[in-house]
């Protein structure tokens, strides 16, 4: 780490105080307002889709050219009518691979249960199509080189839905963190949490690969590893299920590790899906730290901190679905400029080795 001087410093806050600043409508500067928007079918049209197809609207990088559901008598004309689009663009799970012949369909959303993110994903791909695949990347690192083969043999272009990796003001605090703004790191300390209620395809271990860990551990353990720029080398982890109702049968309930980097650095981190919580990412150093809460959710982002040069914070205005918009742009660019995602496969892979190891440590079954 370098130390951060007085003009350094100011002009990271004033890209901070930008970021705060940033509408839910605003591209990236990966935006490709005049070039023709790469075409995007929805694999599941679930909760998160959805999500992703109302950021397609507010980018002129992308747009919705297709849609992929179990149900095309209800959710898929429901979809199509709502972005115009005709029935033949309409594929069930089975005539899926007929978007090869679909020319406005240039890439695919797939925002299914964990344990179907492969096949399609390798299908896509057979297919000629570009693959944004949703994370957990897949239920098993062996799943997940496949996906990166699949990808490559086909020219085609493989990033993770890595929404954080995009935001802003994520960036500038992962700025901060690596700009010796605190002096040298020496650990981190995160979590996830939240009540999982009713009936969730995330509960069932055949399509989920994993309980709370594999849905929003996933989140401050990518953090860690983002900001620290290292792949950890030691785990310890526990798992509990307090919950003995059944709910819990197949996956754990809540979660505890610790990594350890190369460098000796620590992040120490937890989830659960039985406990209301808070979503956040601490930050230590030599000379200050950051605290980023709310950290994971869709919208709220905020920070605070002390630095070498005295303290530091703000709060991002964006709303659901802006990381989406700013996700989307950066995979439109990589699409149209035949360059690798920032967040590609082996971004998930690396993910999902280090969840498999955790797993491990915690002797917990993995998928």
């Amino acid at each position: 780490m370098t130390s951060l001087s007085r003009r350094t410093f100011a002009q990271l806050s004033a890209l901070t105080l930008a970021a705060s600043r940033v509408p839910s409508f605003a591209q990236s500067a990966t935006a490709l307002p005049t070039a023709k928007p790469v075409g995007f079918a929805a694999v599941g049209l679930g909760v998160i889709s959805d999500i992703f197809m109302r950021a397609c609207v507010q980018t002129p990088s992308v747009k919705v050219a297709g849609l992929v559901t179990g149900h095309p008598a209800d959710k898929g004309s429901r979809y199509a009518a709502q972005y115009g689009l005709p029935a033949t663009s309409v594929y069930t799970y089975e005539t899926f691979d007929r978007i090869r012949d679909n020319p406005d369909i240039e890439a695919v959303y797939i925002g299914l249960p964990n344990s179907m993110h492969a096949e399609f994903t390798i299908r896509a791909a057979q297919a000629g199509k570009h693959v944004l695949c949703e994370k957990p990347m897949a239920i098993s690192s062996a799943e997940c080189r496949r996906m990166i083969d699949a990808c490559k043999q086909a020219n085609v272009r493989l990033m993770i839905a890595y929404r954080v990796h995009y935001d802003p003001m994520w960036q500038q605090i992962r700025t901060l963190d690596r700009s010796g703004a605190i002096g040298q790191i020496r650990g981190f300390q995160g979590g996830f949490y939240g009540i999982k209620e009713g009936v969730d395809w995330r509960l069932d271990r055949k399509l989920s690969g994993g309980g709370s860990l594999m849905d929003l551990g996933i989140y401050p353990l990518n953090a860690a590893r983002w900001f620290a720029g290292e792949e950890p080398v030691g785990y310890t982890a526990q798992v509990t299920t307090m919950d003995h109702s059944g709910k819990f049968s197949s996956v754990e309930e809540a979660i505890e590790f610790t990594v350890k980097f190369p460098s000796g650095m620590l992040a120490s981190a937890g989830s659960s899906y039985g406990e209301h919580g808070p979503s956040f990412l601490n930050v230590y150093g030599t000379q200050g730290e950051l605290r980023i809460e709310p950290a994971f959710g869709y919208d709220g982002l905020k920070y605070s901190g002390t630095t070498t040069t005295g303290p530091v914070g703000a709060s991002n205005t964006g709303r659901n679905p802006y990381e989406f918009v700013y996700e989307a742009d950066h995979f439109a660019h990589c699409v149209r400029n035949n360059r690798t995602p920032d967040t590609a496969g082996e971004e998930g892979l690396a993910d999902l080795l280090a969840m498999e190891a955790i797993y491990r440590a915690a002797g917990a079954p993995i998928a």
